[in-house]
């Protein structure tokens, strides 16, 4: 670990995980994460509001357990980063307004980051600097998205996107109708290695020769499964719940790999990192690992802990952001819910050319509230 790599700390708020992470460069020093799931569990689904409240009272404490984890002061630090979008409005700004906050005592340059930017660069914690350009398959409850990455602090360019529910979004609402509780990827990816994934002819979503050869759709996936299940009940016949399972999940991954190899052929990329929260499912990384050895592509998947919502996902980022010296945010920076990933940064207005005269993050002296 070289002595001069920065050392940053990430906050992320996005959804419902209160995530701080430490890293040293690409190494993951803390990973702090409190979580409101199961507050929501009850109303199937996540509640904005409860999420906000939720983030506000752990922050403090959960950036204290990471620094503490870390074994630094956080005097120490070279940075803050939190994720400045895309996530829930509310959420965000919570994370936002600590970030500015701890920047502004601490006397440390602010990076707003990309949230689905930052789940690429976590993969750099686990398998070191990640190659240029690098395809990038985000599959979450929010998003699932093909992105091609030549620069993650400058440049990432969307390939394809869903155009209706995001993967994470469908395997919640199957488990819904299948009454398994909520999150539902878990516990499909479960049952399913039970089950026959070829028991059940699901439709594969815009897989046809004239449809858009990157983006996804899994709307239509998501009722023809619901219509199945309705029409088992009604003939009161049981649901063999194992093989919906195997047979739903079979037809998202099989989609989602298909079309991430096909776009790594069609732009020249031998590699393909998988991240998000759906990256954890057990039969995505088999499928992808097949299909990319068949195809010559190197895979990297991040292990489960660092695919859904962190705060070490947020510092790689960041930590990336100033060793390439790229531009700090302004104390004026707000929250965007969907600030686009064509963004992986936010940089203050003097970036810009323009003159600024708040730039408070530099004249604050540096003990006034950690000393």
């Amino acid at each position: 670990m070289a002595a001069d790599e920065p050392l940053v700390l990430g906050i992320e708020t996005s959804c419902d995980e209160t995530g701080v992470g430490i890293v040293h460069g690409t190494t993951l020093l803390a990973d702090a994460i409190a979580s409101s799931v199961d507050t929501h569990a009850r109303f199937g689904g996540v509640v904005p509001e409860i999420a906000s409240r939720a983030h506000l009272e752990a922050m403090v404490p959960t950036i204290e357990r990471a620094l503490k984890t870390a074994g630094i002061s956080a005097k120490d630090l070279d940075g803050i980063a939190v994720t400045a979008g895309p996530g829930l409005a509310g959420a965000l700004l919570v994370g936002v307004s600590a970030a500015k906050a701890y920047a502004y005592a601490l006397g440390k340059p602010l990076y707003g980051v990309n949230h689905l930017a930052s789940h690429i660069c976590v993969d750099q914690l686990e398998h070191g600097k990640l190659p240029e350009p690098t395809m990038a398959l985000l599959v979450s409850g929010g998003h699932s998205s093909l992105l091609l990455s030549a620069d993650i602090t400058s440049d990432v360019r969307p390939m394809g996107a869903t155009i209706d529910d995001a993967a994470g979004e469908a395997f919640d609402k199957i488990a819904r109708v299948l009454d398994l509780g909520f999150p539902g990827g878990p516990v499909i990816d479960r049952l399913a290695k039970e089950g026959d994934p070829k028991a059940i002819a699901f439709p594969r979503g815009l897989s046809g020769a004239n449809d858009p050869a990157y983006d996804f759709s899994f709307s239509g996936l998501k009722t023809a499964v619901a219509r199945w299940i309705e029409a088992k009940r009604a003939a009161g016949e049981e649901v063999p719940v194992r093989d919906v399972a195997a047979s739903f999940q079979e037809a998202v991954v099989d989609v989602l790999t298909r079309k991430a190899v096909r776009a790594c052929k069609d732009e020249g990329v031998d590699h393909l990192m998988i991240g998000g929260g759906v990256a954890a499912n057990s039969r995505l990384r088999a499928l992808a690992q097949e299909r990319c050895e068949r195809a010559g592509i190197r895979l990297r998947v991040p292990r489960p802990g660092l695919c859904t919502d962190n705060g070490a996902m947020v510092a790689a980022l960041g930590a990336e952001m100033v060793a390439r010296n790229r531009a700090a945010s302004d104390l004026e920076l707000s929250a965007d819910s969907s600030l686009p990933v064509t963004d992986p940064h936010v940089p203050g207005a003097h970036a810009h050319g323009h003159s600024h005269d708040h730039d408070h993050v530099h004249e604050v002296s540096k003990e006034n509230l950690y000393s």
